[in-house]
C-alpha cells in the first residue's frame, strides 16, 4: 500500500490528480492540528472516492442525526471525493488520507486521537489497520464484498489476511463473502447488505424537478435515459435512436469536452439540443434528444425515463445501475458487470438486461420499447429488488451502539 503513494509521487508532475492527491495528503496533519478539537474522540470515516462515500453517506448522516454531539471526521484518498465533497456539512472535518506509513499513521492518530474507525467497502491499509489495533480503537469495514480471486484468499496472502484481523467487525454485503472470509478464519463477520441502496432511496425522495426536461418527454412512452455513457455505449445506443421516430432520449456522458459534445451532436440525425442550451429552446416538446453538458443532475434524470441504460460496461465496469432502478424502470448495461452485485442480481430477477454487442441490445430494445407490458414487468422487477435490498445502514448503526455500549 506504500508503494502506492510512491507512485502518486512519481506521477505528480504530470497528473492532475495525482498532484492534487500530493499537494492534499501534504496539507493533512497541518489542518488537523488547526480545525480538530484536541482532545480528540473522533469517529473516523474513511471513503476511498466519491463512489464509496455516497455508500457510507447514509451511516454518516444516521450518526449526526442520533448523536448531534458526535465529532465526526471524513477522509478520502482520491481528488474526485474530496475535491466534492470538501464542504461537506455533516461532518466537523474533512481532509485526505496521508500515504500509509509508520510515521505518517502514527502522527495522524494521534492529532485525530479517533474513538471509532469505519472503513467503506474496499479500504484495506496495513499500518493504519495495524496501529488502530495496537490503540485499541474499534475498527470496523462496512459494505465490503469479497470475492475468490482476491488476494486475502491465495496461499501466498498472509499479509492480507493479517489486515483482515485487526477489524473489530466486518459488515458485508452477501452470504458468498461470509463463506469466502469463514473458510481463512475470520468470523466477526455479519452480512447487510448495502448502504449504498439505502442512499439511492434517500436522492429518489430528493430528486431535483426540471420542467424543461418533463414537457420534453411528456406523453412519450419510451424515453431511454443514457446514464454515465462512453463512446462505446454511444455507438450502440445512438444509431437506434437515430431509426426509431417513437422514442426519446436522454445522453449523461461520464466525461465531456467540447469537442465530444460537437462529434455527439453531429452523430444525432434528430432534433437536439443541449442542457446548458436548454432555455433557447422555444419548445423543449419538439425535442427528440437532450445532451446534459453538466455534472450532478444525472440521478434526478433517471426519473424522466421509461428505460435505462447505464454506461462503463465495455471498458472498466459499469456504473450505478441501483441509481436508475430505484424508479422502477428496466436497466441495460453491459458486459462488465460482474463485480456489481446489484446487476447481476437485477439481470436474473428480470429488472436488468446485460448485453456483449449491439445486437442483444437492440434486440432488447425492440422487446421494451414494442410490449409495454414486458417494459412494466421489468420495472417492477427493478423496483422491488431495491426496496427488498434495503436497510443496511439501520442494521449497522444498531450494531455498532449495542458494541460500543457493551462493557
Amino acid at each position: 500500500m506504500v508503494a502506492t503513494g510512491w507512485g502518486m509521487r512519481l506521477a505528480s508532475p504530470w497528473h492532475h490528480k495525482a498532484r492534487l492527491t500530493v499537494q492534499g495528503q501534504a496539507r493533512t496533519i497541518p489542518y488537523l492540528k488547526q480545525t480538530l478539537d484536541p482532545d480528540g474522540g473522533y469517529i473516523w470515516i474513511h471513503a476511498a472516492s466519491l463512489g464509496e462515500f455516497e455508500q457510507g453517506r447514509p451511516l454518516i448522516e444516521k450518526i449526526r442525526e442520533e448523536q448531534p454531539d458526535a465529532k465526526i471526521l471524513l477522509s478520502f484518498y482520491s481528488p474526485s471525493g474530496y475535491e466534492v465533497r470538501k464542504n461537506y456539512d455533516k461532518v466537523d472535518a474533512v481532509c485526505y488520507m496521508p500515504v500509509d506509513t509508520s510515521r505518517l499513521v502514527k502522527e495522524f492518530l494521534d492529532v485525530v486521537k479517533p474513538k471509532m474507525a469505519i472503513f467503506v467497502k474496499y479500504e484495506f491499509w496495513g499500518n493504519f489497520l495495524e496501529q488502530l489495533k495496537q490503540r485499541n480503537v474499534p475498527t470496523y469495514i462496512i459494505s465490503s464484498i469479497f470475492r475468490p480471486n482476491q488476494s486475502f484468499f491465495k496461499p501466498w496472502g498472509g499479509m492480507f489476511r493479517k489486515m483482515l484481523g485487526c477489524f473489530t467487525h466486518l459488515y458485508v454485503q452477501d452470504e458468498e463473502s461470509r463463506q469466502l472470509l469463514h473458510g481463512i478464519g475470520i468470523d466477526n463477520v455479519t452480512v447487510c447488505g448495502d448502504t449504498r441502496l439505502d442512499r439511492v432511496l434517500q436522492i429518489k425522495a430528493q430528486a431535483q424537478d426540471f420542467p424543461a426536461i418533463a414537457k420534453m418527454v411528456e406523453g412519450c412512452e419510451n424515453v431511454l435515459v443514457m446514464g454515465s455513457s462512453w463512446q462505446p455505449d454511444e455507438d450502440i445506443v445512438i444509431p437506434y435512436f437515430n431509426s426509431h421516430p417513437e422514442m426519446k432520449l436522454i445522453i449523461a456522458p461520464h466525461e465531456f469536452d467540447e469537442n465530444r459534445l460537437e462529434a455527439m451532436m453531429g452523430r444525432i440525425k434528430r432534433p437536439v439540443a443541449r442542457y446548458t442550451q436548454l432555455d433557447q429552446v422555444d419548445d423543449p416538446s419538439q425535442l427528440h434528444c437532450l445532451i446534459i453538458d453538466c455534472f450532478g443532475i444525472l440521478s434526478s434524470l433517471y426519473r424522466y425515463g421509461t428505460i435505462a441504460y447505464v454506461g462503463g460496461g465495455f471498458g472498466s465496469g459499469i456504473h450505478n445501475v441501483p441509481e436508475a432502478a430505484v424508479y422502477g424502470i428496466p436497466v441495460i448495461f453491459g458486459p462488465k458487470h460482474e463485480k456489481f452485485r446489484e446487476a447481476v442480481e437485477l439481470n436474473a430477477c428480470g429488472g436488468g438486461f446485460a448485453i456483449t454487442n449491439a445486437q442483444q441490445c437492440h434486440a432488447v430494445l425492440d422487446t421494451l420499447l414494442g410490449d409495454s407490458a414486458s417494459r412494466l414487468a421489468a420495472g417492477n422487477a427493478s423496483s422491488q429488488y431495491i426496496t427488498s435490498h434495503t436497510g443496511a445502514t439501520e442494521r449497522i448503526y444498531n450494531d455498532l451502539q449495542a458494541m460500543a455500549n457493551r462493557p
